[in-house]
């Protein structure tokens, strides 16, 4: 089973509302729409690991929490300076969620 982080995105909340609003009408059965969210969930893992080759490097004043669970990485931090090439972005507080790329399974 694929990490399934890329559904609370705005293309994965759109897909599942269009899918819950198909089920609604009766036009596709809940079995179906489980199955489309699983393959969205394997293709968008995929399609991250092979399309993406940029780099960006951050570095933060503040890790405020941390977590390990289930092998995913959860980081919360504090006045973060993101760098990529030639661009340059501060942010107050963002939040990292970081999974195993080799994989892209979770097993929990």
């Amino acid at each position: 089973m694929s990490y399934q982080l890329y559904r609370n995105t705005t293309l994965g909340n759109t897909l599942q509302e269009s899918l819950d609003e198909l089920i609604q009408y009766g036009h596709i059965t809940p079995t179906l729409a489980f199955k489309v969210l699983l393959q969205f969930d394997k293709s968008i893992n995929t399609a991250l690991n092979q399309r993406v080759k940029a780099r960006v490097t951050f570095k933060a004043n503040k890790l405020n929490t941390y977590r390990f669970c289930d092998n995913v990485w959860t980081l919360m931090l504090n006045e973060v300076e993101f760098r990529e090439v030639h661009e340059f972005a501060k942010v107050d507080k963002v939040k990292i969620v970081a999974c195993d790329g080799k994989s892209g399974e979770f097993n929990g």
